[in-house]
């Protein structure tokens, strides 16, 4: 090989792939790298949203009607960002939402993202639909923690056994997901004739197929008859605590608290079921002001930078959990992907507590935002 065409070569892996990873500085990098990669069926599930996407839009654009109000001369000169979840403490308040399916993005899928959030120290809901079983997700991040997010089958067995099974797995806790009565429409998913690929399995009912009973609850899962009488039979399942996914309203956040539950994730599952609903940032203050400390608030959606992060503490969230990032994460490097998309919310966020005037969590409150007029 000549000195040319060495130097050529070099050039080429510079470009192709030393600079293509570093040009991924923010999650929006990351995103634009996922839609170049993925085919574009794969890419409208990820993306998609209800109806005319209004909700999954606004839960970005909520975030930049908010404004900081930093303070100054305040010694950030360590800025600690660790805080808990249910006791348990975490690097930074970032984890990671159920998502499912990550093997469309990554081979391993979950088993990647797995050993991410165990890596950088926090917490990973894993979906009840993902493609590895718990049991996989477990052995891949033994001492991560989990908490698994659950659905209320019509099988009411079915559930039953998984609660039974992620319980043996040292789970630390159980999200209901609550805002799914009857699936959102996503007209891209239809345009598309979307169907997961062959080789996709439900890992956590690989054996269903042999009981037509289980088949039938999988193959139609949604039960439109959930109500708050069923949190009281998972209660009575399990001494896990147990957490509700999908709340807006202050009347819910106050039943929920009454039903027992030890948090609340804001959530409106990433603008995919009901279209015109509140952003999730902009839900928070009235779920934190209903529930006056007794539960512990979370909120997803719509979370892409470190300042989003700082904004929705402030707000009363005790962590933020991001879902379609992480698909973008594994779309570029797996494990390493989803470890960089952490690592840069956690470096974003401690830069802005910094420039904010805080350097612990217990320092960020209220008075460090407002609400833009326009």
């Amino acid at each position: 090989m000549t000195w040319r065409s060495l130097f050529i070569f070099l050039g080429l892996f510079w470009t192709t792939f030393l600079g293509s990873e570093m040009s991924l500085i923010c999650l929006s990098d990351f995103e634009e790298y996922a839609r170049d990669h993925l085919s574009k069926v794969t890419w409208d599930f990820i993306a998609a949203g209800a109806d005319d996407c209004f909700t999954r839009d606004d839960n970005l654009l909520a975030f930049k009607r908010i404004r900081l109000r930093p303070r100054m001369l305040c010694d950030v000169s360590e800025i600690d960002t660790k805080t808990t979840v249910l006791g348990k403490e975490i690097a930074f308040p970032v984890g990671i939402a159920p998502t499912i399916n990550h093997r469309l993005a990554w081979p391993d899928g979950e088993l990647s993202t797995s050993r991410a959030s165990d890596a950088m120290n926090t917490c990973y809901i894993t979906s009840t639909f993902s493609s590895s079983s718990a049991e996989e997700i477990t052995a891949a991040a033994p001492n991560g923690l989990r908490w698994f997010q659950l659905y209320i089958f019509r099988n009411r067995k079915m559930s039953e056994q998984l609660v039974r099974r992620v319980e043996a797995l040292n789970y630390k806790a159980l999200v209901l997901t609550v805002d799914v009565p009857y699936g959102g429409k996503r007209r891209n998913d239809i345009r598309n004739n979307f169907k997961f690929p062959k080789y996709f399995e439900v890992k956590n009912f690989e054996n269903a197929s042999e009981r037509s009973d289980d088949l039938e609850s999988l193959t139609n899962p949604l039960d439109p008859s959930v109500s708050w009488k069923d949190v009281h039979w998972l209660q009575n399942l399990t001494r896990l605590p147990i957490i509700i996914k999908g709340i807006l309203t202050k009347e819910d956040a106050e039943l929920a608290v009454e039903h027992g539950v030890q948090g609340i994730i804001v959530s409106n599952h990433g603008g995919r079921q009901l279209d015109g609903v509140l952003a999730t940032i902009d839900a928070l203050p009235e779920i934190v002001n209903a529930v006056q400390g007794r539960v512990e608030v979370y909120v997803d959606g719509g979370i892409r930078t470190g300042s989003d992060v700082l904004k929705a503490l402030a707000l009363g969230a005790r962590c933020v959990f991001i879902g379609r990032p992480i698909f973008w994460g594994l779309t570029s490097q797996g494990e390493e992907g989803v470890r960089k998309i952490l690592q840069i919310l956690h470096d974003e966020f401690r830069l802005s507590m910094g420039l904010a005037g805080c350097k612990n969590i217990s320092e960020i409150n209220r008075n460090l935002v407002q609400f833009s007029k326009v």
